[in-house]
């Protein structure tokens, strides 16, 4: 038979147990993706960069959504033979010379089906202004996971799209 003390103690649990799982997000969420590329992209020296998202045709599928996998391959056949592809720069740190000394995660919007997700960088050597210091993670949700969709950021203050350079990239 259910006493109180056994109600009450089961409620406890019940409630400690969904507290602890709404402060950390689940390892497939955005947020934890994201946290999950900069923890990686900060290791070490700092110098390591995230261009290890899109540095095989099987690390975009892992990271990338089905149809920026599929822009990025068309802007890549699309590439002259010996050229430099479409993205000539770690997008992940928004640099040619990778530099994450720390980083703050910030889930900006969060939907069903899409999510944006900021992250903010600090370097060891490099000092950016506002604008250039944040990266932002657009996903979308494909067969129940997240996928990234685009990466946006600054370069000097002007906005720059890894969607919008690859479609521009289909146009040159």
């Amino acid at each position: 038979m259910l006493t109180r003390r056994t109600l009450a103690m089961s409620l406890t649990a019940a409630l400690v147990a969904a507290s602890a799982s709404a402060q950390a997000p689940a390892p497939s969420e955005p947020a934890a993706i994201v946290t999950a590329i900069y923890t990686r992209a900060a290791a070490g020296k700092g110098d390591g960069g995230g261009a290890f998202i899109i540095a095989s045709k099987a690390a975009k599928t892992k990271y990338l959504s089905k149809s920026l996998v599929a822009l990025w391959a068309k802007a890549d056949a699309h590439t002259p033979k010996g050229d430099v592809g479409p993205v000539d720069f770690d997008p992940v740190t928004n640099s040619q010379e990778p530099d994450v000394k720390s980083f703050t995660v910030t889930a900006e919007q969060s939907e069903a089906d899409k999510a944006t997700i900021a992250a903010a960088l600090i370097g060891h050597h490099t000092t950016r202004k506002a604008p250039d210091q944040t990266v932002r993670y657009d996903f979308v949700r494909e067969a129940n996971q997240w996928k990234i969709d685009d990466i946006r950021g600054a370069d000097d203050g002007k906005p720059w799209s890894i969607r919008e350079m690859l479609k521009a990239a289909l146009k040159s």
